[in-house]
């Protein structure tokens, strides 16, 4: 057998590559084979004019190697790689004299690729020491991972004939089959590669019809995924040599009149499902701001914001009293300089900034943690003068390549499944494109300084006559400054109940005061609650309990008494105007209000409007959110509620992988299910995160938690290498006893978690795959919709290790030989 001969003679075959190419090849190949028998050395010469055949193909490495992916043009086509891709195919290119395949399948298995790191750690993990990892009940979720088919699968087990290669057939059997692909199951001692060619021929189906197919079919190996002892599924792609139309269209009215009998293979959409499901809830919670950085005349520039509620206040924050955004002269071109020639995939940066008012106008003062570094004379004047400012913020600024063909990331259903999926297939319109076009990066501000942080800063002294210094880190007023794009995040609306416009009048008191009436009208109003503006400026913060009665509204119904109806204030606007309140409901008291409003709803739902926000450029939201979920390079991660308690159900894994990632990865713990409970405990969610967030709702922010994290990367077992600490306190004093004996001889991580309660699930965004599955296996679509509502909370986990041991009383060269360490830790990794 053909694969025996490869696999005995690996070492051979693999040194026989490094020959291919070379003129005196042939020579070289009967030397070194000179002991093998005839078949034998004409298995490995087959071998090597598969491996020399010229290919085509596309390589897209993004999202699969640890190395920072980059446009790579090659014979007219623009591939996707890294540096140690490049080189190997660059080199290749050279020894084969083109691109073939040989060099194809180098590039494809360089030792940084997730995929060969994976598979060492699939090893590892089938240990006997590593068996425990069958309990693993943490789901790990691969953001943007899914792909649109082309057409359905068929989930149809029938018997098969592969001809491996010529004189070498076998039987097997099919596991799904569709027009132009299949997935067969083989047996582990046969071996087929990706790219090779071989032959079918559909036993079960010729006994019953005429095919007129002679000589069989045609397919490519696409992949090889090991199942079990017994056999591995073998996925392939036709390559149509036949271009026998009555067979293409037999097949395909074969499997469109027996779906429903055999069932369509829906793996593909499940996953789908999954990872949008946990997607919906991660980026609409996070309180990072994304920033996108647009080339034009050779300079780079902050052009969009992809704003939520959670992370709007950052771009608010970089708003001057004109309402500009003054972003574009803080990250400006020397700093953005600076920062990409971090050879890192994400480069990461401090900024401290704060804002000083002369005559009604905001100027900000800016400076990293390098620049500070760099000047120490002027280190302990900016801290220690810019933290006695209210609006004194240290933020984490990481930069990374952004492409705008993510911008669209299709659905991932087939064609096949309907007439509408192709129309909601489109990519972005050409208005949406000609925004995106010039956009090379994106930023992710994150505010993760701490009240006591900046308390520590104010006690550095500093000399008061030279304050003039800090002149140099200020930043002047642009007349026209380039225009940054706040552009809202569109996502379902998750208030439990719909908002309809209306306006009526509404006078406003506080409780028990009859006094300082405020006369406001309704913007909108819902059965829980109202939305209404103001004449004058309120005093109201969120949390207070107002009075509200309506006189118009009161002319219309005798049965309810609309006057001092308490309701809670939930938001106020900026302009202090404009509030948004919720009914206050005591017991199980009726809310009058409640009432009122769910009876006029009820009788005049043909009458009344939705209140509905109009996106200011239809799409650009979505294709920003594809563009951010492509990247994500923090650790996202979910709370599952079981019975009264909190359990980590899943994380998320993002292009760019997390520290965290990193030593899970280390332990061969990053595959479909892993664990978090070495980092974060049963007892510190139960004791810690639990008391906090468990009577918040999804409209309230994220609440920040510290987790301090001691690794020993000579341990054998995550759990016997990783201690941990954590904290809703921003004092930091009762870990220094903690950090400081692992500072010596371990790495320190430090952590900072926003975590937030989530609402039902965004199954508005899910709902065409939802639908899809729903036609074929109900029960399958109940299950994830129910695996969905068991997601209670959703968290961010930053590294902030830098920032954080700034403030521990500890030595700079432990510090630095610690970071030292934990470089070349990160490093071996890739």
């Amino acid at each position: 057998m053909s694969e025996d001969v490869l696999l005995k003679y690996e070492d051979l075959v693999d040194e026989l590559k490094s020959y291919l190419g070379n003129t005196k090849f042939d020579g070289i190949f009967k030397s070194k084979t000179a002991g093998l028998t005839k078949p034998e050395q004409f298995l490995i010469k087959m071998e090597m004019s598969r491996l020399s055949q010229p290919v085509a193909r596309f390589i897209d490495l993004r999202g699969q190697v640890t190395g920072q992916v980059k446009p790579y043009e090659y014979g007219g086509k623009q591939h996707f790689m890294d540096e140690t891709a490049i080189s190997v195919f660059e080199e290749a290119i050279k020894r084969h004299g083109g691109y073939t395949l040989a060099v194809y399948e180098a590039v494809m298995n360089t030792d940084n690729n997730h995929r060969v790191m994976q598979k060492k750690a699939t090893e590892l993990a089938n240990q006997p020491e590593q068996q425990a990892q069958n309990t693993l009940s943490c789901q790990v979720i691969k953001f943007a991972s899914y792909e649109s088919r082309r057409e359905e699968r068929m989930n149809y087990s029938i018997k098969i004939t592969v001809e491996i290669n010529q004189g070498n057939t076998i039987s097997a059997t099919t596991s799904d089959i569709s027009l132009s692909g299949a997935k067969i199951k083989l047996a582990p001692r046969y071996t087929v590669k990706r790219g090779q060619l071989i032959g079918l021929r559909l036993v079960g189906l010729e006994q019953d019809f005429e095919l007129g197919l002679k000589n069989g079919i045609q397919y490519e190996v696409v992949a090889v995924e090991p199942v079990s002892a017994d056999f591995n599924h073998v996925r392939l792609k036709r390559t149509f040599i036949e271009n026998n139309v009555k067979f293409d269209e037999f097949l395909e009215s074969f499997i469109h009149g027996n779906k429903r009998r055999y069932k369509v293979n829906l793996d593909n959409t499940l996953d789908a499902v999954v990872s949008k499901g946990y997607e919906q809830y991660y980026i609409p919670r996070v309180a990072s701001l994304f920033v996108f950085f647009s080339l034009e005349s050779e300079k780079l520039y902050p052009s969009i914001a992809l704003t939520t509620e959670n992370n709007v206040f950052i771009q608010r924050y970089f708003c001057d009293e004109r309402k500009l955004s003054c972003l574009y002269s803080i990250l400006n071109q020397q700093r953005l300089a600076e920062l990409l020639n971090d050879p890192a995939p994400v480069k990461e940066e401090y900024l401290y900034t704060f804002t000083h008012v002369v005559s009604g106008k905001v100027y900000y003062y800016s400076a990293t943690r390098t620049e500070l570094n760099k000047e120490p004379k002027l280190h302990n004047l900016f801290f220690g003068f810019g933290s006695q400012k209210d609006s004194w913020q240290c933020f984490k600024v990481q930069l990374m390549p952004s492409h705008p063909e993510d911008s669209f990331i299709p659905l991932s259903l087939p064609k096949t499944a309907g007439k509408d999926i192709e129309k909601l297939n489109k990519p972005p319109s050409p208005r949406v494109q000609g925004m995106l076009k010039d956009i090379k990066y994106l930023a992710v501000l994150t505010a993760v300084g701490t009240p006591a942080e900046q308390k520590r800063y104010q006690t550095i002294e500093y000399n008061k006559s030279v304050v003039n210094e800090l002149k140099r880190f200020g930043h002047g007023k642009h007349k026209t400054p380039p225009r940054l794009e706040a552009i809202d995040l569109e996502y379902v609306n998750l208030r439990a109940h719909k908002r309809y416009l209306y306006k009526t009048e509404v006078i406003v008191n506080e409780v028990a005061s009859e006094e300082h009436s405020i006369q406001a009208h309704s913007l909108d109003f819902s059965v829980m609650g109202l939305q209404i503006e103001c004449k004058q400026p309120v005093d109201f913060k969120k949390g207070h309990i107002v009075e509200l009665s309506l006189p118009e509204l009161q002319k219309i119904t005798k049965k309810h008494q609309l006057s001092k109806l308490k309701y809670e204030v939930m938001a106020v606007s900026k302009s202090l105007t404009t509030i948004n309140l919720k009914a206050t409901i005591i017991a199980d008291l009726p809310h009058m209000g409640v009432k009122f409003f769910t009876q006029l709803i009820e009788n005049n739902k043909s009458k009344l409007k939705v209140s509905e926000e109009t996106p200011k450029i239809p799409g650009l939201s979505t294709a920003l959110r594809n563009m951010v979920t492509k990247t994500v390079c923090q650790l996202p991660f979910y709370l599952h509620k079981e019975a009264a308690h909190f359990t980590t159900g899943a994380i998320g894994q993002g292009l760019y992988p997390s520290p965290i990632h990193r030593i899970l990865q280390s332990f061969g713990l990053l595959n479909e299910k892993t664990s978090l409970d070495a980092f974060l405990s049963t007892d510190q969610i139960t004791d810690t995160i639990t008391p906090l967030i468990k009577d918040r709702s999804r409209q309230d922010p994220p609440l920040p938690f510290t987790l301090f994290i001691r690794f020993d990367p000579k341990k054998s077992s995550v759990e016997s290498a990783i201690k941990t600490q954590c904290t809703a306190v921003d004092d930091f004093a009762p870990h220094t006893f903690f950090l400081k004996k692992g500072l010596k001889n371990e790495l320190i991580f430090v952590m900072r978690l926003f975590i937030s309660r989530t609402g039902r699930p965004d199954t508005d965004y899910l709902s065409n795959e939802l639908k899809y599955v729903s036609q074929y296996a109900l029960h399958k679509a109940k299950d994830l919709e129910e695996a969905l509502w068991s997601v209670a909370g959703v968290g961010d986990m930053v590294d902030v290790t830098e920032e954080a041991l700034n403030h521990f009383d500890f030595k700079a060269e432990q510090i630095e030989q610690m970071s030292s360490r934990k470089k070349i830790w990160l490093n071996r990794l890739g």
